[in-house]
Parts: structure tokens; sequence; C-alpha cells
């Protein structure tokens, strides 16, 4: 009797979290009913696994692709003398694995001085350069899975931004340390230092800015990553959270690793390598973690769905209806483009549903994106141009690639028929079908 009201209580709550037809108005309720059911969305998540799947793949792809991924990015600081200042940002990820952190750092570095990117060759450059687009593409993919976004980016647009981020991204991280080291020596800086409070605010932000680093990193990537538009506020909570967790997390696991003398006497020598996939795994999940919060606060409504969403045909061709006249509709009128997010929520249909189908128009040339941001969709052909029929043609050719590897039962004479003229009887075709076969002309009723 307790525990079956103890589910009922669960299940009163689940819905008062979900469908409350009466939420909070007013701050800081409002403020807390929206992080509770981010909250609820982001467990929901971790415990069907996909995350956590997600993760796991990624430590695996990280132990491959660690030490070239170094190297190419060492390789500009290096040409520039500067890579000793990000060097500190390697050993400070390893600290929480204790001492032999530091022997790992050290021999990462070790394998990455050895290897000399100039004397590769082409086939070996461009095995590195493949190996590290590989590592990218896989986080790009887990990002997608997050977000509902179910196209990625196109093979150029990879190697272009991947590459740019995985080049400047160092170089522009060197320059921000350099120029808060020049703040902080700066002659101002120093006799505010002597001034009380600000002396305490200087030496507190001083100490913070390794922090302050790492949220920047987690909000960058939280931006950058995903193949869809993220909004900048939503991505930085996400980013602080996913920091504060990182520090946290290293601090507890730290405590683990200092009290786990009994592994090392189990697994001697392998001690060290499981710790360290532990760790990988448990950052790879807090920056997963950030992401989908960061999906959450954008998306309020997809917190009472599921993930797994399969629209019906119908509900297909209506969404891609819809779409169309709300994006041809403004452009008739000389009217700006609609946002694709905008229109994704006053539709009130899942964002995975109505970019499947977007995307589909987009690829067949119906709709274009537009904007500064290439977040605002315009038709992609004049209005006289475009029929309601190639709208519902492009929605059900549904894998269409798929369908092109089936095999063609029904005889390519009858097709031109069967589209022309669909109220034929599958009775009519089979007679239409023995009349063709026995060499009779197929008559205008056939």
């Amino acid at each position: 009797m307790a525990s079956f009201q103890f589910k009922e209580r669960l299940n009163r709550a689940e819905q008062w979290i979900l469908a409350n037809p009466n939420p909070p108005q007013h701050w800081p309720w409002t403020w807390l009913y929206k992080a509770g059911r981010t909250a609820y969305a982001v467990a929901r998540d971790v415990i069907s696994g996909q995350l956590t799947l997600h993760a796991m793949s990624l430590v695996y792809t990280t132990l491959l692709s660690i030490v070239p991924l170094l190297a190419l990015s060492f390789s500009v600081l290096k040409a520039m003398g500067v890579h000793q200042r990000i060097e500190p940002f390697l050993y400070q990820f390893f600290q929480p694995l204790g001492p032999q952190g530091a022997e790992v750092a050290d021999q990462i570095l070790t394998f990455v001085d050895n290897m000399k990117v100039g004397v590769l060759g082409s086939v070996g450059l461009a095995l590195l350069v493949y190996t590290v687009i590989a590592l990218v593409q896989k986080i790009e993919r887990s990002f997608n899975m997050i977000w509902r976004v179910p196209e990625m980016r196109s093979l150029a647009q990879r190697f272009s931004n991947y590459l740019s981020v995985i080049m400047i991204g160092p170089l522009l991280m060197v320059s921000a340390i350099g120029i808060s080291a020049t703040i902080f020596s700066s002659a101002f800086v120093q006799r505010l230092i002597e001034i009380e409070p600000f002396g305490s605010a200087v030496l507190v932000a001083s100490r913070l800015m390794p922090f302050f680093l790492v949220v920047g990193a987690f909000t960058f990537v939280y931006v950058f990553i995903p193949n869809t538009r993220v909004k900048l506020r939503y991505a930085l909570i996400g980013g602080v959270i996913a920091g504060v967790s990182w520090q946290a997390g290293g601090m507890i696991f730290a405590s683990f690793v200092a009290g786990s003398t009994r592994y090392a006497a189990v697994y001697s020598s392998f001690a060290i390598g499981i710790i360290l996939l532990i760790w990988t795994y448990i950052n790879w999940m807090i920056l997963l973690l950030g992401s989908s919060i960061a999906f959450y606060l954008q998306n309020p409504g997809n917190v009472s769905r599921g993930r797994e969403v399969d629209p019906s045909p119908e509900l297909q061709e209506q969404v891609a209806l819809v779409l169309m006249w709300n994006v041809c509709k403004p452009f008739a009128e000389g009217r700006p483009a609609p946002q694709q997010e905008t229109l994704e929520r006053d539709m009130r249909v899942p964002g995975e549903i109505t970019r499947r189908i977007s995307d589909k128009l987009i690829r067949q040339g119906l709709l274009s994106l537009a904007g500064s941001s290439g977040d605002h969709l315009v038709p992609g052909r004049a209005l006289e141009l475009i029929r309601v029929g190639d709208v519902l043609d492009v929605v059900r050719a549904d894998e269409e690639r798929v369908v092109s590897r089936l095999p063609r039962v029904l005889p390519p004479e009858l097709v031109p028929r069967v589209t022309a003229d669909q109220t034929r009887t599958f009775a009519e075709l089979l007679v239409s079908n023995q009349a063709s076969a026995a060499g009779e002309p197929l008559t205008e009723k056939a």
C-alpha cells in the first residue's frame, strides 16, 4: 500500500512537471519551474542511455585521436614559440589523476613533440587530419543527437570549420591568457591591489581566470559544434553549469583516486589506464549534459516529449504544407523572412519533425536558407513554380535512396497510368498487366 501511494505521488509529480495546466507566473517560481523541468528532462535522457552511450563512444575515439589532435593544434603554437603557455591546461586536465596524471601528461607531450607534422609526408599528413576530423565529426554527431538535428555539416564545411577551430582555437586561448596576464601586471591594477576591497577582488578574479577560460571554452563548443543555431545565453548557462560540474567533479575524482590504493594493488600498472578511462568518460558526460541543458532551456516544449518521435505520413504532409505556406506568404507580401526556430515554435510540432521536413524541402530546392546567420527560410524558386504536388512529392519520397533499391514489381508501362489516375483499382491494374503481357494493346480504360 505504501509503495503504491509512493508511485502515485511520483506520477502526479511527473504530470505536474510535464503538463501542468497552471504553471507558475511569477519570479522566482517561474525560474524554479523551468529549472525543474530541465533537470527532469536531462535525468530522463541519462536514464534512457543515449547520453551515456555517446559518452562511451567518445572516450574510445579520444584515446585514438588525442595525440594527433594536440599535434595539429600545437603546430601553430610551436611555430610562434608559445606552445608552453597551453601546456598547463593539459596538466590541469590530468591533475585529478594524482601524481600519475602528471606522468600521463608528460608522456602525451613527449608523443606530440616526437610527431613532426612537417615531415609526415602527404599520406601521413592526410591520415593525421582525417583522424582529427573523425573525432570532431563524432562530437558533432553526439551534439546533433542532443539538439535533434537530422543532418550533419557537409564535407567541405567539416574541413573548413573544424580545421580553422583546431588551428586557431589554441592560439586564441593563448592570446586570452596573455591579455589577462598583461592586465593583471599593469601598473593601474597593481595600484588597485593596494586598495581594499579592490585588492581582494582582483586576487579572486586572478584565481578564477582558469575557470572563466573553461566556461568560455564550453560555451564556444555549445554554440559552434551543433549544426543548428544555439542562442548564446543558453549556451552560456550550459557552459557555467558544465564548468562548475567539471571543477566539482575534478575534486571528487581526486579524492577517489587518493583512496584507491587497493585498485592499484589489484590492477597493478593497468590501474592508471582504467582511472584515465573513467575520468575521460566523466568529462564527456559533463560536456554532453551541459549541451542537453542548453537544448531544453532553448526548446522548453521538448521537455514533455520523449526522444523517439515517429510522425505519421499524414502529419508530415500537413507540416510540409503549413511550413511552405508560412514561408511563401510573408515572401509574397514583402515582409521579412521568418526564422526557422520561430516557425517551429509557432507550429507546436516537435523540432526534429519540422527540421527533418525543412531539410528535405531545402535539398529539393523548394526552400532556401537566408539571413546573416542562415537561420531564415525563403522560397527556393518563384512561387509560380512551386506546386502543392511538388511539396507532397518531396515529403512522400521518404528515404528515396532506400526506395530506389527496392525491386520494381509494378510493370514500368503501368507507372505513368497509375500516377495519372489514382482512382484505379488493383483489379483493373491486374487486367491491364495481363493484357500487356499477352501482347494486346492497352485500351484507354486499361
